[in-house]
């Protein structure tokens, strides 16, 4: 299994970024992908996670992100829309085998390497 996020950069303020998180070697139906961030010296967070058609999103991003997912692809992309600076952060996919969202890290088997998000003012 594997999970690779690509998207990342610099971005000022107020604008906008997609992440992607490409998967393979897992039934990707059958997963809930979540997305989480870390920021320095911060516990890692949950922002986004979709299972079937239910879709979930993090208090700090709710109105500003997006998830979604592309079963043709076996890709999930997180739009992110009136970013701040405290968005700066290492974003991670990871997937979730029984596909159930939670917010909880360590209920995560598979994560991919992160992409980093640096927002600046």
């Amino acid at each position: 299994v594997q999970l690779v996020e690509s998207g990342g950069g610099e971005v000022q303020a107020g604008g906008s970024l997609t992440l992607t998180c490409t998967t393979s070697g897992l039934i990707f139906g059958d997963y809930a992908i979540g997305w989480f961030r870390q920021a320095p010296g911060k516990e890692r967070e949950g922002v986004a996670c979709v299972s079937g058609d239910d879709i979930y999103y993090g208090d700090p991003v709710k109105g500003r992100f997006k998830i979604s997912r592309d079963s043709t692809k076996d890709t999930v992309s997180l739009r992110m829309n009136k970013i701040i600076p405290a968005d700066t952060a290492i974003y991670y996919c990871a997937a979730e085998a029984a596909g159930f969202c939670t917010w909880r890290p360590k209920q995560y088997a598979y994560w991919g390497q992160g992409t980093r998000v640096t927002v600046s003012a």
